[in-house]
């Protein structure tokens, strides 16, 4: 234990001072993705007006409204670039030097992105949470939190967090075979963002389409979290859908080793 934290915590300590350093970049995505959620939610308030202002789908304008903040909130939380790392260091031939050092390279990947989790979960994840708390109470006049709602919510956005990190870790590895990311990651992440429920709700699929999707690692990445902390599942459901992180996060893990070690035999730094 002593030894990881020798060896890891400095990535995690460089992962916090990025962010500080480079907190414009950090801000702009933290707003960016705020002014898409108050975009998303007139539209969806001139559907649930159309609507009569009742339910849609299972859903109410206040759940829409939840839903649109937290699956924005728990995106950006579990959000990895890993992939976007991976491709630069090749292209300015950096990733010799991590190679090098005596540590594994996934964690040293994965200690890098931890500090900026921390980082977010402090000052953006958890107040949000709190101001989404505030306006049901507002809404509703009645307390909604539960905690045992958020605990699973929080156990569930760890298993997503994982599973967007192996994804993307990947992803990454393409780099050293295609040696740019750039076009591929925009398609990427635009396709996630769709299968995860990001952009609409997967309960608004269609049935067929909705129970594929819930099957795959993206609806794991923002879909079941949020989904959890809204109540929408029953007891037996939760641990399904945890079941169902777990089970990708350990596909995830043994696919991430077998693409290595075959991109590490195709390795051509092109910069340094």
């Amino acid at each position: 234990m002593n030894k990881i934290r020798k060896r890891y915590v400095p990535f995690m300590k460089a992962g916090v001072q990025s962010l500080i350093i480079y907190r414009m970049n950090f801000l702009g995505f933290i707003i960016g993705g705020l002014i898409y959620c108050f975009v998303m939610f007139y539209l969806w308030r001139a559907v649930f007006d159309s609507n009569g202002g009742g339910m849609f789908l299972g859903f109410s304008m206040t759940d829409m409204v939840i839903y649109l903040f937290l699956s924005n909130t728990t995106s950006q939380l579990t959000f990895s670039s890993v992939s976007n790392d991976i491709g630069e260091e090749i292209k300015d031939g950096s990733i010799a030097m991590r190679l090098l050092k005596p540590v594994n390279t996934d964690l040293s990947y994965l200690f890098n992105e931890l500090g900026g989790v921390l980082l977010k979960l402090v000052i953006f994840v958890i107040p949000m949470i709190l101001g989404l708390e505030i306006y049901r109470y507002c809404v509703t006049g009645t307390i909604m939190f539960n905690a045992i709602n958020f605990l699973l919510y929080v156990l569930s956005a760890i298993l997503a967090y994982i599973i967007s990190f192996r994804i993307n870790l990947c992803f990454g590895f393409i780099a050293f075979y295609v040696k740019n990311l750039w076009g591929i990651g925009i398609l990427k992440n635009s396709i996630i963002g769709f299968l995860s429920g990001s952009l609409i709700p997967l309960a608004f699929m269609p049935e067929v389409l909705r129970l594929c999707l819930e099957y795959m690692p993206f609806a794991s990445m923002s879909y079941t979290p949020v989904m959890i902390y809204m109540g929408k599942y029953g007891a037996y459901e939760i641990l399904f859908r945890l079941g169902i992180q777990v089970v990708w996060a350990v596909l995830l893990y043994g696919l991430s080793k077998l693409i290595w070690l075959g991109a590490i035999k195709k390795l051509c730094v092109q910069g340094g």
